[in-house]
């Protein structure tokens, strides 16, 4: 009877692990599927910059320097993003949030072309993804925060250390917030 007992906790032990197991392979693909919803909202916002610009050149006397800034905030959250680079990607889009907001503004001065209705289709597409961008990062931080509480926890953490999972770090668009982040990937696994 004793021989019972012990198997039975042996396998209520081994049910339990593997349930934990599950939890935090559950919350990781939260995280990679929360980052794939936002990359799919980058990579369509970066198709439309190139184009925003272009008609914005047209106008033969518009800022180059306002230009020259969004062209290379777009470029470098193209190069975090494909590195998976959290605080370089956090630093890029401030800097691209920062000149496409002195763009629209700078485009204010231009009668012209907030007369354009491709300029008008594209600022409000623009606009249209920065909002999405905003919700998706919201739902990415909270899956990131509910990953890295899980093995952070016990016993989850005592799985999360033998089987290797990393925590995850929050997308931030602040300068401030991600001036100390120097982690290149989310996941060092």
């Amino acid at each position: 009877m004793a021989g019972w007992i012990v198997l039975a906790l042996i396998v209520l032990a081994i049910a339990y692990a593997i349930m934990l197991y599950n939890g935090l392979v559950t919350v990781k693909n939260n995280v990679s599927l929360a980052w794939a919803n936002i990359d799919v909202l980058l990579k369509q916002r970066h198709d439309e910059i190139p184009k925003l610009v272009e008609i914005c050149r047209q106008y033969r006397q518009f800022e180059q320097e306002t230009l020259e800034k969004v062209v290379r905030a777009r470029s470098a959250i193209q190069d975090a993003r494909e590195t998976r680079d959290i605080g370089a990607l956090g630093q890029a889009e401030t800097t691209l949030r920062a000149g496409l907001g002195g763009l629209f503004a700078v485009a204010e001065a231009y009668p012209e072309l907030k007369a354009n209705e491709s300029f008008m289709q594209l600022q409000n597409r623009i606009t249209q993804l920065e909002n999405s961008i905003t919700d998706r990062r919201e739902l990415y931080n909270d899956s990131v925060n509910i990953n890295n509480v899980r093995i952070e926890q016990f016993p989850d953490s005592i799985l999360a250390d033998w089987f290797g999972f990393r925590a995850a770090r929050m997308l931030r668009f602040d300068a401030a917030d991600v001036a100390d982040v120097d982690v290149k990937k989310m996941f060092a696994s």
